[in-house]
């Protein structure tokens, strides 16, 4: 397994921006695909966005599609996901999670997780 740490989560006013971060404690983090999970009160855990190992591929949510950004920087082993145009929708505690091969939008698939940073977007 992987160990992972998130960190940037915070308050923000909708329609502004803010970056989530990360970390992967790995040799090996190149070999995971990587993907970002939301979670708001009372309802499930959903995909948000998902990178290959490679950083070539990525995939969105239609919801955040053109607003959020994921990336990652395999040097640093971290992987980032770059909020803009934030909707009070989109106020959640944000999990990062790793597995081994192609990217899925299962969380099941996903075998490592973060402990979560809690992004609030208010009015």
């Amino acid at each position: 397994q992987v160990q992972l740490v998130e960190s940037g989560g915070g308050l923000v006013q909708a329609g502004g921006s803010l970056s989530l971060s990360c970390a992967a404690s790995v040799r090996t983090f190149r070999s995971y695909a990587m993907a970002w999970f939301r979670q708001a009160p009372g309802k499930e855990r959903e995909f948000v966005a998902a990178i290959t190992w490679t950083g070539v591929g990525t995939s969105y949510a239609d919801s955040v599609k053109g607003r959020f950004t994921i990336s990652r920087d395999n040097a640093k082993n971290t992987v980032y996901l770059r909020m803009n145009s934030l909707k009070l929708e989109d106020t959640a505690v944000y999990y990062c999670a790793a597995r081994l091969g192609a990217p899925t939008v299962a969380a099941p698939a996903y075998d490592s997780w973060g402990q979560g940073t809690e992004v609030t977007v208010s009015s």
